[in-house]
């Protein structure tokens, strides 16, 4: 479980390729000291398993699956990459809870500035519109953002300017590749409703006509 507040921008320095999957080494300083084998780490919003620690940097393995839904596909050496160490019980929770299980890859439309903060415009894929809602939350590359505007076709979020400079938004350009996770509260309301819902304990039907009044009023339905 991770939080979405990036630690630090690691950068990719050895790449791996083997016959379905691949190895990578991530070169870090803050979070490597209290890092060690076995340990999850959120690389660009996708959580993966240390596999060694040495030589400034650690190691990840990156299955066959990963790598066909994610954009970590694209990875070339010398990328910066987004790094967050695994959620602790005493931790600040800063920004959302991110699982690090990436629910699909987007384009990025376009990077503008207003004033000292940045736009970043982001292609809204089919399959994730309905957890996508006027200021709820999404992680992009990992990096909790809040959702300023959403259209048929894309969505916005308003990036302040440590966020930008500290993360690897810096170096992204219109036409790269990022990874979306939607907001965990969002996809569990819209999938219970979806699937009906069982009635609670009081026999009291989830669906009713004034719960859904409000699901729509706070954008989780339409």
């Amino acid at each position: 479980m991770f939080t979405g507040i990036i630690k630090e921008t690691g950068k990719i320095i050895k790449i791996k390729d083997r016959a379905t999957d691949r190895e990578i080494k991530i070169g870090c300083s803050k979070i490597l000291k209290n890092l060690k084998k076995s340990d999850s780490v959120s690389v660009n919003g996708v959580c993966l398993t240390v596999t060694e620690v040495n030589g400034g940097g650690f190691y990840c393995d990156i299955s066959f699956n990963t790598l066909k839904n994610t954009s970590l596909q694209y990875i070339k050496d010398g990328e910066a990459v987004n790094l967050e160490d695994s959620l602790t019980v005493t931790d600040k929770l800063g920004g959302h809870f991110v699982n690090g299980h990436v629910d699909c890859t987007a384009k990025i439309i376009d990077i503008s500035k207003k004033g000292d903060s940045y736009i970043l415009r982001v292609e809204l894929p089919l399959n994730i519109r309905d957890f996508i809602v006027l200021k709820g939350a999404v992680a992009i590359d990992g990096i909790s953002l809040t959702i300023s505007e959403v259209t048929d076709t894309s969505f916005s979020v308003v990036v302040i300017p440590y966020t930008f400079k500290n993360t690897n938004l810096n170096g992204k350009h219109p036409g790269d590749i990022v990874n979306i996770e939607v907001d965990m509260l969002a996809r569990y309301v819209i999938n219970f409703l979806k699937s009906g819902g069982p009635e609670n304990i009081n026999s009291y039907n989830i669906k009713d006509k004034l719960l859904k009044e409000k699901l729509k009023e706070y954008g989780f339905i339409k």
